[in-house]
């Protein structure tokens, strides 16, 4: 898929495609570091080490330094259960930002 939208959207749109990863990843790493518990940190940890897994994975399928494997792009491919996986995870991430922010605990 990194190939497809390299083509379609050209330089500048890889980019940024690249910038909204980065910061996806570094907004996960931010509520790993700011967590209540330390399940939660371990949580949003893993969670980051799946879609950097995934990004780096696609992309460098992409530019030929991987072997192919059928890892879609995060966020980007029509993968089916690894799209809902990677909403799930999102969710997951972002109850564990509503659990340090939560008055009642």
């Amino acid at each position: 898929m990194f190939a497809v939208f390299a083509e379609e959207w050209g330089f500048l749109g890889v980019l940024i495609l690249l910038g909204l990863f980065i910061g996806l990843i570094w907004l996960s790493l931010e509520i790993a570091s700011k967590a209540k518990d330390q399940l939660g940190a371990l949580l949003a940890v893993g969670i980051v080490a799946m879609l950097c897994f995934c990004v780096v994975v696609n992309i460098g399928m992409t530019a030929g330094m991987f072997p192919i494997v059928g890892i879609p792009l995060p966020l980007v491919s029509y993968g089916g259960s690894a799209t809902i996986m990677t909403m799930a995870s999102l969710g997951l991430l972002l109850n564990i930002k509503r659990k340090r922010l939560s008055l009642f605990y």
